[in-house]
Protein backbone atom coordinates (compact mmCIF):
# COMPACT_ATOMS: atom_id res chain seq x y z
CA UNK A 1 0.00 0.00 0.00
CA UNK A 2 1.28 3.43 -0.83
CA UNK A 3 0.22 7.06 -1.24
CA UNK A 4 -2.43 8.70 1.73
CA UNK A 5 -5.23 10.10 0.81
CA UNK A 6 -7.97 11.97 3.16
CA UNK A 7 -11.34 12.03 0.93
CA UNK A 8 -13.55 14.62 2.52
CA UNK A 9 -17.34 14.06 0.94
CA UNK A 10 -20.91 12.99 1.49
CA UNK A 11 -21.75 8.88 2.31
CA UNK A 12 -24.14 7.04 0.19
CA UNK A 13 -25.84 4.61 1.60
CA UNK A 14 -26.01 2.85 -1.47
CA UNK A 15 -22.05 2.30 -1.56
CA UNK A 16 -21.79 3.41 -5.14
CA UNK A 17 -20.87 6.82 -4.83
CA UNK A 18 -19.46 9.52 -2.18
CA UNK A 19 -17.16 8.33 0.33
CA UNK A 20 -17.93 4.54 -0.18
CA UNK A 21 -17.05 4.73 -3.88
CA UNK A 22 -13.71 6.68 -2.84
CA UNK A 23 -12.29 4.25 -0.62
CA UNK A 24 -12.71 1.53 -2.86
CA UNK A 25 -11.50 3.43 -5.84
CA UNK A 26 -8.20 4.09 -3.56
CA UNK A 27 -7.73 0.75 -2.45
CA UNK A 28 -7.99 -0.77 -5.65
CA UNK A 29 -5.08 1.27 -6.65
CA UNK A 30 -3.32 -0.04 -3.54
CA UNK A 31 -3.30 3.70 -2.19
CA UNK A 32 -4.98 3.98 1.96
CA UNK A 33 -7.63 6.01 2.32
CA UNK A 34 -8.94 7.63 5.39
CA UNK A 35 -12.17 9.99 5.58
CA UNK A 36 -13.98 13.12 6.79
CA UNK A 37 -17.99 12.67 6.52
CA UNK A 38 -19.52 15.73 5.20
CA UNK A 39 -23.21 14.32 5.08
CA UNK A 40 -25.09 11.43 5.38
CA UNK A 41 -27.21 10.54 2.52
CA UNK A 42 -30.27 7.64 2.01
CA UNK A 43 -30.22 6.98 -1.37
CA UNK A 44 -30.51 3.79 -3.36
CA UNK A 45 -29.77 3.44 -7.34
CA UNK A 46 -32.32 5.48 -8.16
CA UNK A 47 -31.94 8.24 -6.21
CA UNK A 48 -31.30 10.21 -3.33
CA UNK A 49 -34.13 10.24 -0.33
CA UNK A 50 -32.98 12.36 2.35
CA UNK A 51 -30.08 14.34 3.20
CA UNK A 52 -28.43 14.71 6.98
CA UNK A 53 -25.39 17.55 6.99
CA UNK A 54 -22.60 17.05 9.95
CA UNK A 55 -21.83 19.90 11.92
CA UNK A 56 -19.04 22.04 10.69
CA UNK A 57 -17.26 21.47 13.54
CA UNK A 58 -17.28 18.08 13.77
CA UNK A 59 -16.11 18.44 10.27
CA UNK A 60 -12.67 20.55 11.20
CA UNK A 61 -12.18 17.94 13.83
CA UNK A 62 -12.09 15.13 11.52
CA UNK A 63 -9.60 16.74 9.25
CA UNK A 64 -7.61 18.09 11.74
CA UNK A 65 -7.10 14.78 13.34
CA UNK A 66 -6.69 12.81 10.13
CA UNK A 67 -3.46 15.32 9.17
CA UNK A 68 -2.35 15.20 12.67
CA UNK A 69 -1.96 12.12 12.87
CA UNK A 70 -2.17 9.47 9.74
CA UNK A 71 -1.25 12.63 7.31
CA UNK A 72 -1.74 12.35 3.77
CA UNK A 73 -0.11 12.98 0.37
CA UNK A 74 -3.03 13.77 -1.26
CA UNK A 75 -6.37 14.96 -0.59
CA UNK A 76 -10.20 15.09 -2.40
CA UNK A 77 -13.39 16.76 -1.73
CA UNK A 78 -17.15 15.70 -2.78
CA UNK A 79 -20.21 16.14 -1.85
CA UNK A 80 -19.84 19.81 0.08
CA UNK A 81 -23.69 21.39 0.07
CA UNK A 82 -23.54 24.33 1.82
CA UNK A 83 -21.90 27.12 2.41
CA UNK A 84 -20.89 26.76 5.94
CA UNK A 85 -19.59 23.08 5.14
CA UNK A 86 -17.66 24.76 2.16
CA UNK A 87 -16.30 27.33 4.93
CA UNK A 88 -15.45 24.97 7.47
CA UNK A 89 -13.49 22.16 4.75
CA UNK A 90 -11.52 25.36 3.29
CA UNK A 91 -10.58 26.74 6.69
CA UNK A 92 -9.41 23.26 7.74
CA UNK A 93 -7.26 22.67 4.65
CA UNK A 94 -5.42 26.05 4.50
CA UNK A 95 -5.00 25.40 8.30
CA UNK A 96 -3.75 21.70 8.77
CA UNK A 97 -3.29 20.52 4.79
CA UNK A 98 -2.40 23.45 2.68
CA UNK A 99 0.63 22.11 0.75
CA UNK A 100 -0.87 18.71 -0.01
CA UNK A 101 -2.28 18.21 -3.78
CA UNK A 102 -5.93 18.54 -3.26
CA UNK A 103 -8.52 17.27 -6.32
CA UNK A 104 -11.96 18.69 -5.90
CA UNK A 105 -15.05 17.20 -7.16
CA UNK A 106 -17.27 20.10 -7.54
CA UNK A 107 -20.44 17.75 -6.69
CA UNK A 108 -23.91 19.78 -7.19
CA UNK A 109 -26.31 17.32 -8.58
CA UNK A 110 -26.83 13.32 -8.13
CA UNK A 111 -27.51 11.33 -10.99
CA UNK A 112 -31.11 10.86 -10.30
CA UNK A 113 -31.10 14.74 -10.33
CA UNK A 114 -31.44 15.34 -6.69
CA UNK A 115 -29.72 19.18 -5.79
CA UNK A 116 -26.54 18.13 -3.61
CA UNK A 117 -25.44 21.77 -3.51
CA UNK A 118 -27.47 24.76 -1.91
CA UNK A 119 -27.56 27.43 -5.13
CA UNK A 120 -26.08 30.15 -2.57
CA UNK A 121 -22.51 28.13 -1.95
CA UNK A 122 -21.80 28.21 -5.66
CA UNK A 123 -19.85 31.72 -5.13
CA UNK A 124 -18.46 30.34 -2.10
CA UNK A 125 -17.23 27.08 -3.99
CA UNK A 126 -15.43 29.69 -6.74
CA UNK A 127 -13.94 31.77 -3.99
CA UNK A 128 -12.66 29.13 -1.44
CA UNK A 129 -12.33 25.96 -3.00
CA UNK A 130 -10.99 26.69 -6.55
CA UNK A 131 -7.59 28.39 -4.77
CA UNK A 132 -7.22 25.75 -3.06
CA UNK A 133 -7.62 22.71 -5.37
CA UNK A 134 -4.64 21.50 -7.06
CA UNK A 135 -7.33 19.56 -10.08
CA UNK A 136 -10.47 20.56 -10.37
CA UNK A 137 -13.33 17.73 -11.97
CA UNK A 138 -16.45 18.85 -13.22
CA UNK A 139 -18.80 17.52 -15.32
CA UNK A 140 -20.40 19.69 -18.29
CA UNK A 141 -23.40 20.88 -16.07
CA UNK A 142 -21.50 21.81 -13.38
CA UNK A 143 -18.99 23.26 -15.74
CA UNK A 144 -21.70 25.54 -17.18
CA UNK A 145 -22.54 26.39 -13.34
CA UNK A 146 -19.36 27.41 -12.58
CA UNK A 147 -17.87 28.98 -15.41
CA UNK A 148 -21.04 30.77 -16.19
CA UNK A 149 -21.05 29.78 -19.71
CA UNK A 150 -22.77 27.22 -22.01
CA UNK A 151 -20.59 23.93 -22.72
CA UNK A 152 -21.92 21.90 -25.37
CA UNK A 153 -19.11 21.29 -27.79
CA UNK A 154 -15.49 20.25 -27.59
CA UNK A 155 -14.78 23.55 -28.60
CA UNK A 156 -17.21 25.39 -25.54
CA UNK A 157 -15.26 22.73 -22.96
CA UNK A 158 -11.80 23.61 -23.95
CA UNK A 159 -13.59 27.70 -23.51
CA UNK A 160 -14.61 27.24 -20.02
CA UNK A 161 -11.96 24.86 -18.90
CA UNK A 162 -9.16 28.02 -19.73
CA UNK A 163 -12.50 30.34 -17.77
CA UNK A 164 -11.88 28.21 -14.71
CA UNK A 165 -8.24 28.44 -14.90
CA UNK A 166 -8.73 32.47 -14.75
CA UNK A 167 -10.93 32.10 -11.86
CA UNK A 168 -7.82 30.28 -9.89
CA UNK A 169 -7.60 26.54 -10.24
CA UNK A 170 -4.62 25.62 -11.15
CA UNK A 171 -6.02 22.62 -13.22
CA UNK A 172 -9.37 21.71 -14.52
CA UNK A 173 -9.85 17.74 -16.11
CA UNK A 174 -13.53 18.54 -17.82
CA UNK A 175 -15.59 15.73 -18.21
CA UNK A 176 -17.38 15.36 -21.59
CA UNK A 177 -19.97 12.42 -20.71
CA UNK A 178 -22.60 14.46 -20.96
CA UNK A 179 -22.28 15.33 -25.07
CA UNK A 180 -23.59 13.31 -27.46
CA UNK A 181 -21.69 10.63 -29.69
CA UNK A 182 -20.03 7.40 -29.32
CA UNK A 183 -16.53 9.03 -28.75
CA UNK A 184 -15.92 10.39 -24.75
CA UNK A 185 -13.75 13.41 -24.73
CA UNK A 186 -12.51 14.96 -22.00
CA UNK A 187 -10.26 18.28 -21.74
CA UNK A 188 -7.11 18.56 -19.18
CA UNK A 189 -6.27 22.22 -18.98
CA UNK A 190 -3.43 23.45 -17.12
CA UNK A 191 -0.85 26.48 -17.28
CA UNK A 192 1.17 24.18 -19.08
CA UNK A 193 -1.84 24.05 -22.08
CA UNK A 194 -4.62 21.69 -23.11
CA UNK A 195 -4.60 18.06 -23.53
CA UNK A 196 -7.65 16.06 -24.75
CA UNK A 197 -8.34 12.71 -23.34
CA UNK A 198 -10.52 10.27 -26.34
CA UNK A 199 -12.56 7.12 -25.93
CA UNK A 200 -15.02 5.29 -27.14
CA UNK A 201 -18.12 5.43 -25.20
CA UNK A 202 -19.75 2.43 -22.73
CA UNK A 203 -23.50 2.05 -23.31
CA UNK A 204 -24.74 1.08 -19.82
CA UNK A 205 -27.10 2.52 -17.27
CA UNK A 206 -24.38 0.99 -14.42
CA UNK A 207 -23.04 4.69 -14.34
CA UNK A 208 -23.73 5.46 -10.60
CA UNK A 209 -20.54 7.30 -8.88
CA UNK A 210 -18.50 7.83 -11.88
CA UNK A 211 -16.68 10.95 -11.17
CA UNK A 212 -16.51 10.10 -7.43
CA UNK A 213 -14.49 7.16 -8.73
CA UNK A 214 -12.43 8.87 -11.15
CA UNK A 215 -11.38 12.09 -8.63
CA UNK A 216 -10.39 9.78 -5.86
CA UNK A 217 -8.86 7.26 -8.87
CA UNK A 218 -6.64 10.53 -9.69
CA UNK A 219 -6.07 11.39 -5.84
CA UNK A 220 -4.79 7.97 -5.04
CA UNK A 221 -2.26 8.69 -8.76
CA UNK A 222 -1.25 11.79 -7.25
CA UNK A 223 -0.55 10.02 -3.75
CA UNK A 224 1.53 7.74 -5.61
CA UNK A 225 3.95 10.60 -6.85
CA UNK A 226 2.38 10.65 -10.42
CA UNK A 227 2.28 13.22 -12.68
CA UNK A 228 -0.98 15.17 -13.31
CA UNK A 229 -1.57 13.83 -16.48
CA UNK A 230 -0.26 10.46 -15.69
CA UNK A 231 -2.88 10.25 -12.67
CA UNK A 232 -5.75 11.29 -14.94
CA UNK A 233 -4.64 9.09 -17.53
CA UNK A 234 -4.61 5.65 -15.29
CA UNK A 235 -7.94 7.02 -13.03
CA UNK A 236 -9.79 7.29 -16.82
CA UNK A 237 -8.58 3.75 -17.42
CA UNK A 238 -9.10 2.23 -14.39
CA UNK A 239 -13.04 3.74 -14.32
CA UNK A 240 -13.70 2.41 -17.71
CA UNK A 241 -12.54 -0.83 -16.47
CA UNK A 242 -15.02 -1.02 -13.90
CA UNK A 243 -17.65 0.20 -16.17
CA UNK A 244 -17.23 -2.32 -18.34
CA UNK A 245 -17.50 -5.32 -15.50
CA UNK A 246 -20.04 -3.61 -13.39
CA UNK A 247 -21.54 -5.94 -11.62
CA UNK A 248 -25.63 -4.72 -12.55
CA UNK A 249 -26.78 -4.01 -9.16
CA UNK A 250 -30.19 -2.26 -8.99
CA UNK A 251 -33.11 -1.20 -10.28
CA UNK A 252 -31.40 1.98 -11.45
CA UNK A 253 -28.50 4.15 -12.11
CA UNK A 254 -26.02 0.78 -10.53
CA UNK A 255 -22.75 0.87 -9.61
CA UNK A 256 -19.60 0.20 -10.89
CA UNK A 257 -16.99 -2.66 -10.22
CA UNK A 258 -14.53 -0.86 -7.81
CA UNK A 259 -12.63 -4.13 -7.25
CA UNK A 260 -12.02 -5.32 -11.36
CA UNK A 261 -7.87 -4.81 -9.72
CA UNK A 262 -8.58 -7.55 -7.69
CA UNK A 263 -7.65 -11.42 -8.11
CA UNK A 264 -9.33 -13.21 -5.08
CA UNK A 265 -7.68 -16.29 -6.85
CA UNK A 266 -4.06 -14.85 -5.55
CA UNK A 267 -5.24 -15.09 -1.88
CA UNK A 268 -4.68 -18.94 -2.21
CA UNK A 269 -1.07 -17.90 -3.19
CA UNK A 270 -0.45 -15.63 -0.17
CA UNK A 271 -2.20 -17.77 2.70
Amino acid sequence: MRGRVLIIAGSDSGGGAGIQADIKACTALGAYAATAITALTAQDTLGVHAVQGVPPDFIRLQIRLSLEDIGADALKTGMLADVLTIEAVCDAVAAHGRDIPLVADPVMVAKGGHPLLAPEAVETLRRRLLPLAALLTPNLPEAEIIAGQPVSTVEEMVAAARRMLEMGAPAVLLKGGHLPGETLVDVLATTGGIETFESGRIDSRHTHGTGCTLASAIAAGLAQGLSMRDAVARGRAYVRAALREAPGLGKGHGPLNHAVTLDPARLATLA
